[in-house]
């Protein structure tokens, strides 16, 4: 079988899914590899890991040229992706306009599901909220930690929590049954990452990986990205 090998985070999980069928259509190739925090897998790059084509935070990739892991001419940029709030579907949307509501909702949850907060953009990201809110020790023994946000929040969809949320990337949110996405985080606490796709110099399917990066950059996909809750 054909197929093309991605290394990606998961924010694009999603988009890629949505587009599969088209990408199988147009070059007779499966998308084959692995989503998750970003950190992790370029950790597999690095360490010798089979991949045509990776898609993770702009400023990861760039420094991936640098080491000469992919190649700079092939970098393009996919959109932007907002870190954000999640309940599961049958519970009240959190309204959330400020630091001192973010500050309670955490507080008044009894179960906080987040990514890994050391190798994930968006789990690095809550933590520093926390740290910057002044309830990080507050809170400790309710984060609920997976290796990547769409772990956390198909175990959020699973929660038998009386009061539980979830903070991850909203193209996590958007793609897993059983929960919404609530909102934003509010000013001074936002978080909006670029995600940029690049072929890997190694790459076996070089001709592919390019037509990959083509379609999720395209005009066409525009409604897909949205959907899938890339912001332009």
């Amino acid at each position: 079988m054909n197929s093309l090998n991605i290394l990606s985070g998961s924010a694009a999980q999603g988009l890629v899914a949505s587009l599969a069928g088209d990408f199988k259509t147009r070059t007779g190739f499966d998308i084959a590899g692995e989503f998750g925090a970003v950190g992790a897998m370029a950790g597999k790059l690095r360490s010798g890991s089979a991949a045509d084509i990776v898609i993770f935070t702009a400023g990861l990739v760039a420094k991936l040229a640098e080491e000469g892991l992919v190649i700079p001419s092939s970098i393009s940029d996919i959109g932007r992706v907002e870190t954000a709030l999640a309940v599961r579907r049958c519970d009240p949307p959190l309204l959330v306009g400020n630091a001192a509501d973010l500050r309670a909702a955490f507080l008044a949850s009894d179960a906080i599901f987040v990514p890994d907060t050391k190798a994930s953009t968006a789990g690095i990201h809550v933590a520093n909220v926390l740290e910057q809110l002044g309830i990080a020790e507050a809170v400790t023994a309710r984060l609920k930690i997976y290796p990547n946000g769409a772990t956390a929040m198909r175990q959020l969809a699973a929660s038998e929590a009386a009061r539980p949320i979830g903070c991850t990337q909203s193209t996590e949110i958007i793609s897993t049954k059983g929960v919404e996405l609530s909102g934003s985080l509010p000013p001074g606490c936002e978080l909006a990452t670029n995600y940029t796709a690049a072929v890997t110099t190694h790459a076996h399917g070089l001709v592919q990986a390019q037509a990959l990066i083509d379609l999720l950059t395209s005009s066409e996909a525009r409604a897909a990205r949205t959907k899938a809750g890339f912001l332009s």
